[in-house]
């Protein structure tokens, strides 16, 4: 048990970026989150197109 939460820490850790402050400089949260609004819209898209009733 003293291993997953050794290894859960670690991850954190490296999750955090300790040198570096965490947050990484070209990801931009509004580009992030409009490409990730296009791809699902461009996925909704493509399953209506596929699931008409004919």
């Amino acid at each position: 048990m003293s291993s997953l939460h050794t290894a859960a820490t670690h991850l954190v850790t490296l999750a955090q970026g300790s040198e570096h402050g965490g947050n990484h400089e070209s990801l931009n949260p509004y580009v992030t989150g409009g490409g990730a609004l296009l791809a699902l819209l461009l996925m909704l898209w493509v399953t209506t197109r596929f699931n008409r009733d004919r």
